[in-house]
Formats: C-alpha cells, sequence, structure tokens
C-alpha cells in the first residue's frame, strides 16, 4: 500500500480510513468525498461482482473525471481496503452480562451476516491484519468476550483468528456453491442429488468403504438447512476453546 508524504507514516489507505488526511483543497468538484466514492464502489460490487469495481467505473456513477478520485483515493488497493471496512460496518453491541461463549456465538453470526450481506469481501485477499476502524472494531468486541477467562492475551488472539477463519471460510464456500448454481440453474438441491448419483456409479464398497456407507444412509442426497454446517462448525469449535478455557482455570 502506498504511504502519503504527511508525517504519519501511515500507508494512505489507513490514513483515508481513519479520516487522517486533510481534504483536498482543490480539483475535485463540491460535493465529492470519500464516502461517496466508497459508496459508489460498494454498490457497484454488490450489483455486478468486485471484478466490475475500477476507477473509472466509479468516476463515471459519479458523474465525475476519474483523475478527480485520485485526490481522495491513490490506487484501487487503497478503495478495496475502505469498501471491505464498509462493507463490515460496526459489530453488533455486547452485553457486558453475558458469558465468553454466548457473547462469541453472537459475534460470529453478526460476521456471518455481515459476510452475506456483500458476499464479494471473500474475494478480497487478506493481506494485512485487522486496521481499519470497523475491523478494528469487530476484534475488539471479538477480544472483549474472552476478558473474562483465564487465556492468555496470545491465546485470546488466536482464538479470534479460529473462529473468524471458520466464519470467512463457510462464507466464501456458501457463495462459490450459490454462484456455481446461478451458472447450472440447478437448485442445490439438485446439485446434491447429482452429485450422489455420480458418486454411487464412480465408488464401490471395497476402495471406498466409508463413503459408500454414508451413500447408504442418504446422507449426501440432500443438503439440508441453510445454517446447519455452521452450526455445527461453530459448536464444535467453541467445544474445543471451552476445554481450553476451562484447562486455564
Amino acid at each position: 500500500m502506498a504511504t502519503e508524504e504527511n508525517g504519519t507514516g501511515l500507508p494512505a489507505s489507513i490514513e483515508a480510513a481513519w479520516g487522517l488526511r486533510e481534504r483536498p483543497g482543490k480539483g475535485p468538484r463540491p460535493g465529492l468525498t470519500l464516502g461517496r466514492i466508497v459508496d459508489a464502489a460498494v454498490g457497484i460490487a454488490s450489483a455486478d461482482g468486485l471484478g466490475a469495481v475500477s476507477m473509472s467505473r466509479v468516476a463515471a456513477e459519479l458523474g465525475v473525471s476519474t483523475m478527480s478520485l485520485y485526490r481522495y483515493v491513490s490506487a484501487k488497493n487503497e478503495l478495496l481496503v475502505l469498501m471491505e471496512d464498509a462493507a463490515y460496518g460496526p459489530p453488533p453491541p455486547g452485553d457486558p452480562a453475558e458469558d465468553w461463549r454466548a457473547g462469541f456465538t453472537d459475534w460470529a453470526w453478526g460476521l456471518r451476516s455481515a459476510l452475506a450481506r456483500h458476499p464479494w469481501v471473500v474475494r478480497i485477499p487478506i493481506s494485512t491484519p485487522p486496521s481499519t476502524p470497523n475491523s478494528v472494531a469487530w476484534m475488539e468486541r471479538g477480544l472483549a468476550c474472552l476478558r473474562r477467562t483465564s487465556l492468555s492475551e496470545g491465546e485470546k488472539v488466536s482464538v479470534l483468528m479460529l473462529v473468524s477463519g471458520f466464519v470467512r471460510n463457510e462464507a466464501r464456500l456458501t457463495t462459490d456453491l450459490q454462484a456455481a448454481n446461478r451458472r447450472t440453474g440447478d437448485s442445490l438441491e439438485t446439485s446434491m442429488a447429482a452429485w450422489a448419483r455420480l458418486l454411487e456409479r464412480v465408488t464401490d464398497a471395497e476402495r471406498f468403504p466409508a463413503v459408500t456407507a454414508a451413500l447408504r444412509t442418504g446422507e449426501f442426497d440432500a443438503p439440508g438447512g441453510p445454517d446447519d454446517e455452521f452450526v455445527f462448525g461453530l459448536e464444535r469449535i467453541l467445544d474445543g476453546v471451552e476445554a481450553l478455557v476451562s484447562a486455564r482455570s
């Protein structure tokens, strides 16, 4: 990420996100703001996918020249950082009285909801740890859930990374499956049933006994509820964290 020559030494995108830059003094027409630029880019990504976002497309949406954007955003990579922060939004408020597991469960569901609202976010490569206002607020909220446990600070951060990684991976898998179904025109139920039939044709009990056993139960014939795998995975992860919390106590 590029840096501005204003003495802060911070990446340009971080300066912009935290409001540490001065507004350009001349050039852009009145009314053009960093917030409007980010909002326009988010709208494009939501409508047409992340690949449709370009500086020229954003400028066209705002009715300004492409060059005028560069007085607010130095590069597309910087714009992506700001878009991601806007998409996440602030985390849901926590309840000081809730226990760590209930708090972390709410945190994970809130993060999943944010990614479901803006599925293009999972297409942005992770290049830095949380550094923008909303991402740091999400980190604060997650770590605060563990404040009354006996976990070390390093363990708390590791728990946060474990759960957030699970949420992001599940969101990306869901997005990929939905995109595949849109391309084929099939429902998830139809796709799962076709996959089960394919496995039945190419596998046998001698070479693939475990797969065959699952096929015989009909487990692969239907996808289940939309939240089933998320609930199962999150609960198993938190079971493991709970064992660690108990061990540290």
